[in-house]
């Protein structure tokens, strides 16, 4: 047993979290102190929170070559964080979907997953395929800024703007947190490609699994800490966002890199559950304006069904 990868996973997993942590607190920070209006706070810096661990993960990945660590922690990311975290949290206690905007971020989710099948047919996702993808990005930016607009009304940077040296230690725990998620990434990635050799199972099968599960911590924890103070609804929409920057945004701007093969156990495994457990959460959604208990349950055993079937058929 490689005992020393398996711990600096564990550790690159810790520097992970709390890095990610640390950046988006130090960011919205400086944003506030620095006067930038709250509604580009909102559509841009809280956006970027919780993805941040699956893109620093993807990135590096696709840079240093392991294209199956890049799609699978992406994709893998997706499929947990609406199986196994949505799914857990509303076993856990039904979650009313009162939020109007629901049809339109859960559309731009499921999109995200058709313009990716659609775009990996020709066996891969190359750079203005990548393009593509960044498109829909950008759909959900522009939604995300128009509903900030909504919410907080126009704002101006007004004039309690602080100094550069009122903020020294915001901006200093900004760089270490942003050095943080770079540095793990790097020993994540690293860490469990030596464990798939160690265990004898392919790359993606990790990615999807252990990797996925890892960077989708700070989307658990958002979900439990909502759940724990009776706002599990709030989970939905970051879910919701996630899964489409998951999608859009990380394997869009990673296929600038380099193109990224898609096999055939992605095309004939991976990507139809994906699509498959979206589209259950988004019916779930629109039909009874609720997500009972009983549907949780289904979308968490489908979800266990799924990572079953991965180390059946494919490890």
């Amino acid at each position: 047993m490689d005992l020393l990868s398996i711990f600096l996973f564990l550790l690159s997993l810790a520097m992970i979290s709390k890095g990610s942590d640390w950046f988006i607190e130090s960011a919205v920070a400086i944003s506030n102190k620095s006067g930038i209006p709250k509604m580009i706070i909102g559509a841009t810096i809280v956006s970027f929170a919780t993805t941040a661990p699956e893109f620093a993960v993807s990135a590096t990945a696709a840079y240093i070559g392991h294209t199956d660590m890049t799609i699978g922690n992406a994709v893998g990311s997706a499929i947990c964080n609406t199986g196994l975290v949505l799914g857990s949290i509303i076993v856990v206690k039904a979650i009313p979907v009162r939020d109007h905007t629901f049809p339109i971020k859960s559309g731009l989710m499921l999109l995200s997953g058709i313009v990716l099948i659609l775009l990996s047919r020709d066996g891969g996702i190359s750079g203005p395929d990548g393009l593509v993808l960044l498109l829909v990005f950008f759909a959900f930016l522009y939604h995300a800024s128009k509903t900030q607009y909504k919410i907080f009304g126009k704002e101006r940077a007004g004039s309690g703007k602080v100094k550069i040296k009122e903020m020294q230690k915001d901006i200093v725990f900004f760089v270490i947190g942003a050095l943080s998620v770079v540095i793990g990434s790097r020993i994540l990635v690293d860490s469990g490609i030596k464990i798939a050799e160690w265990l004898g199972v392919p790359e993606v099968i990790i990615a999807l699994t252990m990797v996925a599960i890892g960077t989708s911590l700070p989307e658990l924890a958002t979900a439990i800490a909502s759940l724990k103070k009776g706002h599990q609804d709030l989970s939905i929409g970051n879910i919701l966002g996630a899964n489409t920057m998951d999608i859009a945004m990380i394997l869009g701007a990673s296929s600038q890199i380099r193109t990224l093969p898609v096999s055939d156990q992605l095309t004939g495994y991976d990507f139809p559950f994906m699509f498959v457990i979206m589209l259950a959460l988004i019916i779930f959604g629109l039909t009874g304006k609720k997500l009972e208990r009983w549907e949780g349950a289904l979308i968490l055993g489908a979800y266990l069904v799924y990572v079953a079937g991965l180390f059946t058929w494919y490890g």
